[in-house]
């Protein structure tokens, strides 16, 4: 049945792709409440949101390093460790569901989550929201910018206005797909070709090459997994191993892969993904132009990040 299920989506899919090509470039700018950005990329950076002090977003999220914090999973308060792989806070405007089952529909939902687990920042959102009140220059800035002051509403305003402004435009492929067919090498090239053929497209297109639907991981063998995904959220049968599709923009900075951190390379992921969601067999010829294809999803940091 998953499998029938499985070729219907790839019916649909084809379908839509015979309008224009799968894959769309970034924006090179956004527009943004420069003032909100601002406030809300201080409260990124600073542990006032978590407990003890000792953990904020970027902890998670480094800017400097694809938008992740590289491990399998991540750090909390108290050197306590996660059950899930933190994804990447690029461009993560354009998921259509944040976290990786979905739970929050928009990145001012999402911002809430990290606050509240016990395994992140342990903290609770009365007890933020007192500690920023009582801080003059956050009272200031936030009785500036918003005429209702410090609450839920504008503290997660703040942090999700920061997180819109962390695009990452002008990767070689964006340029590649604007007209510059030098942007990229023949062998990534190439690699989109294979990317194509395989399958991968189905899933991974769009604006952000993903993050615009669910799928079932494990489709043609099943993969051992131990987290539940979208069931945790619906308690439907049918969405027991259910994730949202992560994007694969900046894929090659954000090692390891997969929700669980199982793939600690780009190859080790590309041969998974073909043998369990796409029921394909990849040539290791096929596996390096397909990961040369991926790198050239890497964008540009944006200022605001640095």
């Amino acid at each position: 049945m998953r499998v029938f299920l499985h070729f219907f989506i790839i019916f649909i899919s084809l379908f839509t792709f015979t309008v224009a090509d799968a894959i769309r470039p970034l924006p090179d700018t956004i527009s943004l409440d420069q003032k909100k950005v601002d406030l809300g990329k201080k409260l990124f950076f600073d542990p006032i949101l978590s407990k003890d002090n000792s953990i904020a977003c970027v902890s998670c999220h480094d800017l400097q390093n694809g938008g992740d914090d590289g491990l399998q999973f991540s750090i909390g308060i108290g050197g306590q460790r996660g059950d899930i792989n933190a994804p990447t806070v690029y461009n993560s405007s354009y998921n259509f569901r944040q976290f990786w089952d979905g739970r929050a529909k928009s990145l001012q939902e999402q911002a809430l989550g990290p606050i509240e687990n016990p395994l992140e920042m342990g903290s609770s959102l009365h007890k933020v929201l007192q500690r920023l009140k009582k801080d003059k220059y956050y009272l200031a800035e936030f009785n500036k910018l918003y005429k209702e002051g410090i609450t839920t509403e504008s503290l997660t305003d703040a942090i999700s206005t920061f997180e819109q402004a962390l695009i990452t435009p002008n990767a070689p492929f964006d340029r590649y797909l604007k007209g510059d067919k030098d942007a990229i090498s023949k062998k990534a090239e190439y690699g989109y070709r294979v990317f194509k053929s395989k399958g991968c497209i189905i899933c991974h297109q769009g604006i952000s090459v993903g993050g615009n639907l669910y799928n079932k991981f494990g489709i043609y063998e099943d993969i051992n997994l131990t987290h539940l995904g979208r069931y945790n959220i619906t308690h439907r049968e049918e969405d027991k191993y259910v994730f949202k599709v992560p994007s694969l923009r900046n894929i090659a900075l954000t090692a390891p892969y997969m929700h669980d951190g199982r793939a600690k390379t780009l190859e080790e992921a590309v041969k998974l993904m073909t043998k369990h969601q796409v029921g394909r067999h990849i040539s290791d010829e096929e596996t390096d132009a397909l990961v040369s294809f991926l790198h050239s999803l890497t964008g540009i940091i944006p200022a605001i990040a640095k």
